[in-house]
């Protein structure tokens, strides 16, 4: 992008810059450091950068337009000049009257998504009356036992107006069926349903753990809500692939980037192989990434995991159509940078990931409440954390033009260096035979392992400042009110489910919940089965549980 000569004039202009201006001022006053770096990667971050740092930079191959490929600027020709982001705040707690009531807050104070948080029993194919539930029913979001649940949360919202993302992962083609089973109750065409799914299991495998089969059913599950998903919703996207959960675990923004992709390659040859067309499915492909506190690597982060996801899908999978290198992508604040001391700051914490995910091009983002690292967020505390996105979109002017970072000497060669930092380690991956094969080795959990161990040294020795934490900390913190769910919330969740199965009719259940048998033991596809068992009413642990019979639970140290 610059002619030679003047990037020798710039060269020798620097020089003499360092010797005359620079060089006195260190002498007298030094520097804060002896090295900076980014937050996470630990990237050495020039004292200055000029055009030199960007040299090689060829601005259509490397950078193009908004809305063209390489889709480094943003995959939407306008990008928030023509829309806003989603502000989609993840809810959900409790009873499902308690979340329908959250969500219509939510509606009413400007949010343009749906978010929805499931408790860890949901999360793992159990009913609220299972043994394995007690004491966890609507801690960490909201029980769904029967299709009545989701009935109810969704009780006065239309579907054909609001988008919705599920965080939901093994039991993710069960809740599928459910919000589609609503919708039709609603009238409203399946086509017609919008939102998202996270439905990413080797995620679950590396860093969260919620998985319930062995990961070659679990691959089928996921390519039949492909196939079915293209077929009957294709305005739903059918997986977020997540490295949020791969960055709170404490991988490095290469790492996530690399990790995130590796597994989207991965199902993306599980549906080639299921006999899928590459353009059939990968529209509806979504991805899910963590926004940490380093504003510029976060953006550069996002700028390149954009390019890379192109690359990847035109050169390794030759996608012809244009949505299918497209990556499209929601954003969460980071929770694991969240304090329990002086939680204010958390405020503040929040307001620059969320600026750093805006400024990254992101589709929909979520901002976390204050209270996060002790409890459930309060009405207030997410309320706050929406005004946050609001006062982003509205007054800061970080949406006013497409990719404001871009030319950024320092920012495009942030965005290089982990591009090619990324790509090393997915080369590496291959070496290994895939994600699948480098999880099996636990290659991929010791490099976050290895990490996340170094940064927490880092903070115990002083070297890593957090704020509140080991400098400028305060004696006294006052009081905080707390969300919380109770035994009697608890219990009345149980006896909702008790009367659904009074009422029900139990033969057709037992119909419904043999024809799933019956095609898991085969090869249709599962997805007609299951929304026809929820129809009925059959519960998530109960059609969990035919899964289960059929395919067999994962176990940590079993083959992968």
């Amino acid at each position: 992008m610059f002619d030679p000569d003047d990037l020798d004039e710039i060269r020798r202009g620097k020089e003499e810059w360092a010797e005359e201006t620079l060089d006195p001022t260190l002498e007298r006053f030094g520097e804060r450091k002896e090295e900076f770096t980014t937050d996470t990667d630990g990237q050495t971050v020039d004292r200055l950068y000029t055009p030199d740092d960007v040299a090689d930079t060829d601005y259509e191959e490397d950078l193009g337009f908004p809305g063209e490929d390489p889709y480094t600027r943003g995959v939407y020709p306008t990008m928030y000049r023509g829309r806003l982001w989603t502000m989609r705040q993840y809810a959900g707690f409790g009873t499902p009257e308690e979340t329908n009531e959250r969500y219509h807050y939510l509606l009413d104070q400007g949010q343009t998504g749906l978010s929805m948080a499931f408790d860890l029993p949901t999360q793992m194919g159990f009913d609220s009356d299972a043994e394995m539930a007690a004491g966890e029913v609507g801690k960490s979001g909201v029980a769904i036992d029967t299709l009545a649940d989701m009935e109810t949360v969704f009780d006065g919202i239309p579907l054909d107006e609001v988008s919705t993302s599920m965080t939901i992962n093994a039991p993710a083609s069960i809740l599928l069926a459910m919000y589609i089973a609503v919708g039709d109750e609603q009238g409203v065409p399946r086509e017609q349903l919008r939102g998202t799914i996270q439905n990413d299991l080797l995620k679950e495998y590396v860093a969260r753990n919620t998985y319930i089969y062995p990961p070659e059913p679990s691959m089928r599950i996921i390519t039949d809500i492909f196939e079915f998903c293209a077929e009957e919703t294709p305005k739903f996207n059918t997986i977020s692939i997540s490295g949020y959960h791969i960055r709170e675990a404490g991988a490095t923004a290469a790492q996530e980037i690399a990790f995130t992709l590796g597994n989207g390659i991965e199902y993306v040859e599980a549906a080639l192989d299921a006999g899928l067309d590459v353009d059939d499915f990968a529209p509806q492909l979504s991805f899910f990434f963590n926004a940490h506190n380093d504003v510029f690597e976060e953006a550069a982060k996002f700028r390149a995991a954009r390019r890379m996801w192109a690359t990847i899908m035109e050169e390794r999978f030759g996608a012809d159509d244009p949505k299918s290198k497209q990556l499209k992508f929601h954003t969460q604040t980071a929770g694991s940078t969240l304090t329990a001391q002086q939680i204010e700051n958390n405020v503040v914490r929040v307001a620059y990931q969320a600026l750093a995910a805006v400024l990254g091009g992101t589709q929909s983002l979520h901002t976390n409440g204050k209270d996060e690292a002790l409890a459930l967020p309060t009405e207030e505390s997410v309320r706050t954390a929406l005004r946050t996105q609001q006062i982003l979109a509205h007054e800061s002017g970080a949406a006013d033009t497409i990719d404001p970072l871009a030319g950024s000497y320092y920012v495009e060669s942030l965005t290089d260096d982990l591009e090619d930092e990324a790509f090393d380690l997915l080369d590496t991956v291959d070496d290994k035979g895939g994600m699948l094969s480098a999880i099996e080795q636990q290659w991929v959990q010791r490099q976050i392992q290895d990490v996340a161990f170094e940064r927490q040294q880092e903070i115990e020795d002083g070297d890593r400042i957090i704020v509140g934490v080991n400098e400028f900390e305060v004696d006294e913190e006052k009081e905080m009110d707390i969300q919380e769910v109770t035994a009697e919330d608890e219990q009345r969740q149980i006896d909702s489910l008790d009367d659904v199965k009074a009422d029900r009719d139990d033969e057709a259940v037992e119909a419904k919940l043999a024809a799933l048998r019956d095609a898991a033991e085969g090869d249709d596809n599962l997805m007609p089965y299951i929304v026809d068992a929820v129809k009925a009413y059959a519960t998530v642990g109960e059609i969990s549980d035919v899964l289960r019979d059929t395919f067999g639970e994962y176990r940590p140290g079993s083959t992968v």
